[in-house]
């Protein structure tokens, strides 16, 4: 978002906290927060590349509220770092934004050695809803931790393939309380699909 259309939104709910409703007046102040952290796209990525880490996972989230085109190469950088909060946030947002031309880095994602990072990038693949992932995502089904199988249940549950019902139904019979509960919201949403 270029600063004038910032800018033009800010002056919109700044004219808002005077409004008679409460509610409204509270919504505009809630909005004029969230835009505080919206600097303008140069200020973002200056902010990632020599931020602290607090500020540089800041700037992850900010990118994601701005989206677009150049909002992916800065977080596909991020999904590479060390870092896995850093890591953690870009697979997040990327998963957020579920551009196509970012599907194939955060698959890459499954293969991490942290579980944490394959979880956030299962739950991630959950917003491509693309049907091709099923079999990529089916082995986690088996992982019996109580983590990266209950990702695994809520993503194919979104994507929702009626032929995993008999998998789902087996979970519900997990040691897991996460994973009983996200095997039984996939089941519902199976019956959506």
């Amino acid at each position: 978002m270029d600063s004038k259309a910032l800018n033009k939104r800010r002056q919109a709910l700044i004219a808002a906290l005077k409004d008679s409703s409460e509610a409204v007046r509270a919504a505009a102040a809630h909005s004029l927060e969230c835009l505080e952290g919206l600097g303008s796209r140069e200020e973002i990525l200056d902010l990632l590349k020599k931020g602290n880490r607090s500020s540089k996972i800041k700037a992850i989230y900010a990118l994601g509220k701005l989206g677009g085109e150049k909002a992916i190469p800065p977080l596909l950088y991020c999904i590479s770092r060390p870092e896995e909060d850093i890591k953690s946030a870009a697979i997040e947002v990327l998963g957020n934004l579920a551009n196509p031309s970012t599907l194939m880095p955060l698959v890459d994602k499954l293969k991490e050695p942290n579980s944490a990072i394959r979880a956030k990038a299962i739950a991630a693949l959950a917003n491509f809803r693309d049907p091709s992932l099923v079999p990529i995502l089916l082995p986690f089904l088996d992982a019996g931790d109580g983590l990266l199988d209950a990702e695994a249940a809520r993503t194919l549950g979104l994507i929702g393939n009626l032929q995993l019902e008999e998998r789902l139904i087996s979970l519900m019979q997990s040691p897991h309380a996460a994973t009983r509960e996200a095997a039984a919201s996939a089941l519902g949403r199976l019956a959506l699909s």
